[in-house]
C-alpha cells in the first residue's frame, strides 16, 4: 500500500496577519508552506504516496494551487480545531496507518528519513524537538517504558515540543480515531492521542529531531526563521 499522508489545512491562520490561508504564505525560496512539505513528502515516498490536504479557509485558493493532492472538507473550520479535521481525515483515509503533519510546519528532510523505518514498521510516534520547552507549546512527557504519558500545552516538567509530525498505525487508528469523536470541538489533536494512551493504552514513541529544523509559522518572526533555512 502507498503511503498516506495527511496535512492538517483548514484554519484560518489570523495571528499571521494575511488574508490567505496559511499555508500557501511564501517562503525565501519562492516555494509555499504547503508546496515545501509537498516536495518533502514526495521526495522521500515517491509520487505514489497519497497526500490528504483537509482544507476550509478558502479551500478554493489550497485546491487550485495543488489539483494533484486529495482533498477532504471541515465545513466547520471557523467552530472546530485540529481534533476535528484529523478525525475526518482519518475516517476518510485508507487500511493502514496514517503519517500527518500541521500545515504551517517549516521542516527539514530530514525528519521523513528519520521516521521511515518506524512507519515502515507501523509504530504511532510523535516527533518532538527536546532542545526547548516553550510555555506556549504542546509538551510531552514519557512514562516508565519511554513511551509518551502526556501531551498538552498544560503539561508540568515537558521533556520538550511535540512539533506536529505524527503518525498513528493501523492498529492504533481505530482506537485515536474514537477518541478524536469524543473530545470537545476546540481541542486539538493531541488530546485524542492523551486519552488514548490513558483509555486504550496506546504507546505512541517520541522521536527526537532537534538536531533538525522544524519551525510552526505562527507569526511574522517564525516566518523570518523558517526563511533562514529554505
Amino acid at each position: 500500500m502507498s503511503t498516506q499522508v495527511v496535512i492538517l489545512a483548514a484554519g484560518m491562520g489570523s495571528r499571521l496577519g494575511r488574508s490567505i490561508p496559511k499555508p500557501l504564505t511564501r517562503l525565501a525560496d519562492g516555494r509555499t508552506i504547503l508546496g515545501q512539505q509537498v516536495d518533502n513528502i514526495r521526495a522521500e515516498f515517491g509520487s505514489e504516496a497519497r497526500i490528504t490536504a483537509v482544507v476550509g479557509y478558502k479551500l478554493e485558493s489550497i485546491v487550485e494551487a495543488f489539483p494533484d493532492l486529495s482533498f477532504v472538507y471541515n465545513e466547520r473550520y471557523d467552530q472546530t480545531n485540529t481534533s476535528k479535521s484529523l478525525l475526518r481525515a482519518l475516517r476518510e483515509s485508507g487500511s493502514g496507518g496514517v503519517l500527518w503533519m500541521n500545515g504551517d510546519i517549516v521542516f527539514d528532510p530530514g525528519v521523513l528519513a528519520r521516521v521511515r523505518p518506524l512507519m515502515a514498521a507501523d509504530r504511532s510516534f510523535v516527533c518532538v524537538n527536546t532542545a526547548q520547552v516553550s510555555d506556549e507549546e504542546v509538551k510531552y512527557t514519557v512514562g516508565a517504558e519511554g513511551y509518551v504519558a502526556a501531551l498538552s500545552k498544560t503539561v508540568e516538567g515537558g521533556l520538550g515540543e511535540a512539533i506536529g509530525i505524527n503518525y498513528i498505525s493501523a492498529a492504533d487508528k481505530p482506537a485515536l480515531t474514537r477518541q478524536l469523536a469524543r473530545v470537545a470541538d476546540q481541542d486539538y489533536f493531541e488530546r485524542g492521542i492523551e486519552l488514548a494512551i490513558e483509555q486504550d493504552k496506546l504507546r505512541i514513541e517520541p522521536v527526537d529531531i532537534s538536531d533538525l529544523y522544524a519551525i510552526e509559522v505562527d507569526f511574522a518572526e517564525d516566518l523570518e526563521r523558517a526563511n533562514l533555512f529554505v
